[in-house]
């Protein structure tokens, strides 16, 4: 019996246990913990960080504050917002050469000009329109599992990064991406992840902020391969704008500011590239979750392929359905829960502030770190069980919209948060009405938190079709 397992049991959870990092008792010293961060930020927590409620720690030379319960994450995100905007310079550094002055990692004037822009563009009012594009992508994706034998192998998470890619591209790009490109875009996104630093050493030793930061051969080749891409797609703009084609990226193409000027080509490069990356990459890695998830639950897996035959009968569901799946729903939001896709959310003090009677100091780093807070045993029974029925209870114990943000909270919440929870939702509930997905034998899954939470580099599973 596993660590967790015998975990569950003593706490009197029969749920399933999924995998976790070990969490020490006595933590190790200080360089030991960054090398381990450099690998994997989620192996870095002990079982004292999960209960805490505002801890700090001097690290070098920066201070560090985790806020882990609602009232001082509403503070720290919500009501100190204007001090608490800026991004950490680790995500700065670690993103810029991607997504350069963007929306995710911008702050200020940029950051508030960029969101009038761009959230528009992904709002959730938007959403019932682009249903039935998500709809019919994901139906090919089925298309594609049938033509499939039953046991057939296939890497979910591969499968999942190629769908969201291409949904993210019809409905906010107006095209379709086709195979080779959605390739070169998911494989883009890996490879960086894989190569950036996960540490900003020279921000934590104080040093100056313009320092160049050493970026190899490796993450300049997975930038031009999704440069390559987006300029592909933006130069495409015109000749669909001449056709009559409508495209959501032309918001952002024939956008004006304040002063009546357009973004520069640069600005709206970025602008595609955070699209893209917060469409597709957070959404493909919350599937993944889920196919694994349910895959070691029958219990879940059950009532979740009730929940389906009976309200959908086999027909295809479309925007109006998503409300009348709410086990559907619970898997994501529970997936969310236990795995986020960004597990880290840490800002960086703009000017002295106070979180709760604490001192704040220009240039600490404050955190809210959702991988800690969702399995806060204060805020959460049983915290580390998968447990759906905890958001379909009215009962069950949960925290308030700041004890549960898988997509950040306050004025920097996800503008696509709508948007990626019904192609979640859609996606669960179209593939997992025909298929049920098997872990493939001997097979090691372990959360990996670099850029954003991955289980590993890839996920085997067999596909087993349900109705033949």
């Amino acid at each position: 019996m596993t660590a967790e397992a015998l975990e569950a049991q003593r706490s009197g959870s029969s749920d399933y246990v999924p995998p976790y990092p070990f969490r020490y008792t006595d933590m190790p010293p200080i360089w030991t913990l960054i090398g381990m961060a450099r690998k994997n930020f989620l192996s870095i927590w002990g079982v004292d960080d999960f209960k805490g409620r505002l801890r700090s720690q001097k690290v070098l030379s920066r201070e560090i504050v985790v806020c882990n319960r609602p009232d001082v994450v509403r503070e720290a995100f919500q009501t100190k917002h204007e001090a608490l905007q800026r991004k950490s310079p680790q995500m700065r550094h670690a993103l810029e050469p991607l997504l350069g002055d963007g929306l995710f990692v911008s702050d200020t004037q940029i950051w508030a000009k960029r969101r009038k822009v761009v959230a528009p563009i992904i709002h959730g009012s938007r959403v019932p329109g682009f249903a039935p594009i998500m709809v019919e992508t994901i139906a090919e994706q089925r298309a594609e599992w049938q033509k499939k034998g039953d046991g057939a192998p296939v890497d979910a998470l591969a499968d999942m990064a190629h769908l969201t890619a291409e949904i993210i591209c019809r409905t906010i790009f107006g095209r379709n991406l086709g195979e080779n490109y959605a390739a070169e875009v998911v494989e883009g996104f890996t490879d960086y992840q894989r190569h950036i630093d996960q540490v900003d050493l020279i921000s934590m030793f104080g040093l100056p902020e313009w320092l160049p930061r050493f970026r190899g051969r490796a993450i300049k080749s997975s930038v031009k391969r999704i440069m390559a891409v987006l300029d592909e797609i933006i130069d495409s703009y015109a000749a669909q704008k001449e056709k009559g084609e409508a495209s959501v990226i032309g918001g952002l193409l024939e956008a004006r500011d304040e002063d009546g000027k357009p973004l520069s080509r640069e600005a709206i490069r970025s602008e595609a590239a955070v699209i893209f990356m917060a469409g597709h990459e957070t959404t493909a890695n919350t599937l993944a979750w889920a196919w694994f998830l349910l895959s070691q639950s029958d219990r879940v897996r059950t009532k979740l392929h009730d929940e389906l035959d009976t309200v959908l009968a086999g027909k295809m569901p479309g925007f109006k359905d998503v409300q009348t799946l709410p086990y559907t729903r619970a898997v994501i939001e529970e997936t969310l829960r236990l795995y986020p896709p960004v597990p880290i959310l840490a800002r960086e003090a703009m000017a002295d502030t106070v979180i709760s009677q604490k001192p704040i100091r220009k240039g600490s780093l404050v955190m809210v770190v959702p991988w800690l807070m969702h399995r806060n045993p204060e805020l959460w029974d049983d915290p580390d069980a998968f447990t759906p029925e905890r958001f379909t209870d009215p009962d069950a114990r949960k925290p308030n919209k700041y004890g549960y943000v898988p997509f950040s909270i306050g004025p920097r919440i996800c503008a696509g948060l709508q948007f990626g929870l019904t192609e979640a939702i859609l996606s669960l509930a179209i593939l997992a009405q025909q298929f049920e997905l098997r872990l493939a034998p001997g097979t090691d899954v372990q959360p990996v938190a670099r850029l954003t939470l991955r289980p590993g580099e890839d996920l085997p599973m067999t596909l087993h079709p349900r109705h033949s």
